[in-house]
């Protein structure tokens, strides 16, 4: 499988562009006067609907038929399926080796947050700015994979990787909000709480060049199906342990679903124009 230069730089800059929206986060948390979060719970939501059904109608059944046509029909599925729950075991391990108090707790994080109002007098605090530097290394530590996933979809097709790296900026909208406001409350310092929910989402591209190394001097058809099968596994695993519980926090149940369901049904439809085309 050839690959251009220019496939490859874009494939770069959306990994950096899903990593940044961080960012946003940390501006709507400075700007935002009214703590409502019920926009935030539908995109989550939507995030979530994007991620699984990709996962599931896209990703794994491409790996699926790639294994099974080098494999044989049998063999091929037990590949790609092992795979997949691999992807979803490695997830639960990098949760699992992350310490304690590094430990991004998201539906206690975000119920905090709810009730955090910005517009309080900041006070300085610094177990609340710890907290803060905390979130940001464990968020980092998360972003890593979806870096890589959003670079390695990207190779595959442009248009693959944008809605990968699309669904992924949505959220870690809130990430960098869970960084930020601690920090801007225990500091006053909008600069620094900007800085460090900016610097948490930049370890997306770092996961795109681990990417870069591992996958493209052994790129191919089979090479892709393994991080496929993979990456799906991360998908599914990101998707019901961060968004849908972080979704529910910030709004209603039927918030949630009506984001988890919009996003199933844009993505649906996406994916029979991109087959048309």
């Amino acid at each position: 499988m050839s690959l251009d230069l220019e496939q490859i730089t874009v494939a770069f800059i959306l990994a950096t562009l899903a990593g940044i929206s961080t960012a946003i986060g940390a501006l709507i948390a400075f700007f935002s006067r009214q703590n409502n979060f019920t926009f935030l719970s539908i995109g989550l939501g939507f995030s979530a609907g994007v991620m699984i059904y990709i996962s599931f109608m896209e990703i794994l059944p491409t790996s699926l038929e790639d294994f099974s046509r080098h494999y044989g029909n049998f063999c091929g599925q037990i590949v790609a399926l092992l795979l997949f729950f691999l992807g979803i075991l490695i997830s639960a391990l990098v949760d699992k080796l992350i310490p304690e108090d590094l430990h991004v707790k998201q539906t206690q994080d975000y119920e905090e947050l709810k009730i955090c109002s910005i517009n309080e007098k900041p006070v300085i605090n610094k177990a609340l700015k710890r907290t803060g530097v905390l979130t940001a290394v464990a968020i980092s530590i998360h972003n890593l994979p979806e870096g890589f996933a959003t670079f390695v979809s990207s190779l595959d097709s442009i248009s693959f990787g944008l809605a990968i790296a699309i669904a992924v900026a949505i959220h870690n909208i809130p990430e960098g909000m869970a960084v930020s406001l601690p920090i801007y409350h225990a500091t006053g310092d909008k600069k620094k709480a900007f800085k460090y929910a900016a610097l948490s989402g930049l370890t997306e591209p770092i996961g795109a060049v681990v990417g870069f190394f591992l996958i493209l001097p052994f790129i191919g058809e089979l090479t892709l199906a393994f991080t496929f099968a993979i990456i799906a596994g991360i998908m599914v695993y990101i998707s019901f342990d961060e968004l849908l519980p972080a979704a529910r926090a910030y709004g209603e149940a039927h918030h949630c679903l009506y984001g988890l369901f919009a996003g199933m049904g844009v993505m649906a439809i996406s994916l029979i124009l991109l087959d048309m085309g």
